[in-house]
């Protein structure tokens, strides 16, 4: 049955005409899908579906997400984000090609609040996985994500008395006014690459850009699927930072503030 998919020229250009006319035919796109973007349900049979590639220096995965939520693109990303951030239902979505869907796939979702550590407003980002993050090259159950953040420099917290260390190398990058990236350094001193890229730029308050301004540095901290949700107040959202940390499932860093 054809599909009501929006296939954009960049994303024809990697994955092939024959390719393209195949998921615009019905042969190789998923009847109903959840959004790369909003995590809810959608039915390219029903409903205008963008098709998003994620390409990382090997491996290539392509979602699916609401026209309404985003247009269809081409999304670079690190390999290590892309083989541990997207999983097929088997487990094993890092051997996944440019034309194999992956039904199901966890990624990043970011919050931003103020933390009053000290005496003092910081404004802070809260990265929480939409499902368990394996390890590279692995299959199976198990969440990872904790233990490769660690590896990657950030550390663990058992409560929030005081402002992490920086991770040097890495940054928060605001433009216009929007939160954009976060990046992190480049393989073999190459130009930093987007850890965490925003599908289109996040608004934050004028209260977040003020303290973030002034201080010149952001705190990213990042818990397991279900440690924090999506808190609609800043005080919860701090309630929900002291539990996961009394319960050893948070970690978090300072980086330095690119851009205004």
């Amino acid at each position: 049955m054809p599909r009501m998919l929006d296939v954009s020229d960049e994303v024809r250009a990697e994955i092939g005409d024959d390719e393209a006319d195949r998921l615009l035919a019905g042969d190789n796109a998923p009847g109903s899908y959840d959004c790369t973007s909003c995590r809810t349900p959608g039915d390219s049979a029903q409903e205008r579906t963008s098709t998003v590639l994620f390409i990382g220096e090997e491996t290539a995965v392509l979602a699916f997400a609401h026209a309404t939520c985003l247009p269809s693109q081409v999304v670079q990303v690190t390999e290590e984000q892309l083989r541990g951030a997207v999983k097929s239902i088997s487990g094993d979505g890092a051997d996944a090609g440019p034309g194999q869907a992956v039904p199901e796939q966890a990624v990043l979702g970011v919050t931003s609040g103020l933390v009053l550590i000290g005496g003092e407003l910081h404004p802070a980002l809260v990265v929480e996985p939409t499902g368990p993050i394996v390890r590279p090259g692995t299959t199976g159950a198990g969440d990872d994500f904790l233990p490769l953040l660690i590896e990657q420099g950030f550390m663990p917290l058992t409560q929030l008395n005081e402002v992490p260390p920086v991770l040097h190398g890495w940054s928060v990058l605001l433009a216009m006014g929007q939160l954009h990236a976060v990046l992190q350094p480049g393989s073999n001193g190459t130009q930093p690459v987007a850890w965490w890229q925003a599908h289109q730029p996040l608004q934050v308050t004028e209260g977040w850009r003020t303290a973030a301004n002034k201080l010149r540095q952001v705190l990213l901290f990042a818990a397991p699927v279900g440690s924090i949700g999506r808190q609609p107040r800043e005080d919860l959202l701090r309630d929900a930072l002291d539990k996961a940390a009394a319960n050893g499932q948070l970690v978090g860093v300072a980086m330095p503030l690119a851009g205004t």
